[in-house]
């Protein structure tokens, strides 16, 4: 009972670091794809956030003011010490320094996806009951997935109310998780479990 109690204590942990991870690998996509940073909801991530990125800042700077690498850097030692302090308590001992590196860089590529997967759920429900929508969330969701939707719109452009590119980014998404982030997840060995929501 008391290891159960303990594998599920465990479990909750990593679900805690996976969200807060989650936080930061959206403030390093906002900033990327150069959102709103006075909406609310950005400032509201920048603030949760910002405790763990600032003593990045002071040598980490964004490339071409886009690319945070602060947020970057945050996130990978936040997953890399959650794996460690995880696996030490769970008594599996010091993962080699390959599977860490390897699991919080999959953990980092994880979030990103999903956080585009989501968005653009949200932006094609978004199209169907409010396609203009003013709310702080609503313009963040569009300024987020509009880098990576305006690429493939230029390629495939709407077909009158109809379109098509959210569909290849999906496929796109899901081919990067499942081929990327899925032989990361595998090469990080035990680590692997402790990747992703």
């Amino acid at each position: 009972m008391g290891s159960q109690l303990g594998n599920a204590g465990l479990l909750l942990v990593n679900t805690l670091v996976n969200i807060y991870l989650f936080l930061l690998m959206l403030r390093f996509l906002l900033q990327a794809s150069r959102a709103d940073y006075y909406n609310p909801i950005s400032q509201s991530v920048v603030k949760i956030t910002q405790p763990v990125v600032r003593p990045f800042q002071s040598f980490l700077g964004p490339v071409m003011n886009r690319f945070d690498l602060a947020t970057l850097a945050a996130g990978l030692v936040v997953k890399l010490i959650a794996i460690v302090a995880i696996l030490q308590i769970a008594g599996y001992g010091m993962a080699p320094i390959g599977s860490l590196a390897i699991g919080a860089v999959a953990a980092l590529a994880n979030a990103i996806l999903k956080i585009y997967f989501f968005a653009l759920i949200v932006m094609i429900i978004l199209s169907w009951v409010s396609p203009r929508a003013s709310h702080p969330a609503a313009i963040l969701v569009m300024q987020l997935v509009e880098p990576i939707m305006a690429p493939v719109r230029r390629v495939i452009p709407p077909l009158g109310m109809l379109d098509l590119s959210p569909i290849v980014v999906f496929i796109a998404i899901s081919l990067l998780d499942g081929i990327v982030v899925g032989s990361l997840i595998r090469a990080a060995g035990v680590v692997g479990v402790l990747v992703g929501l």
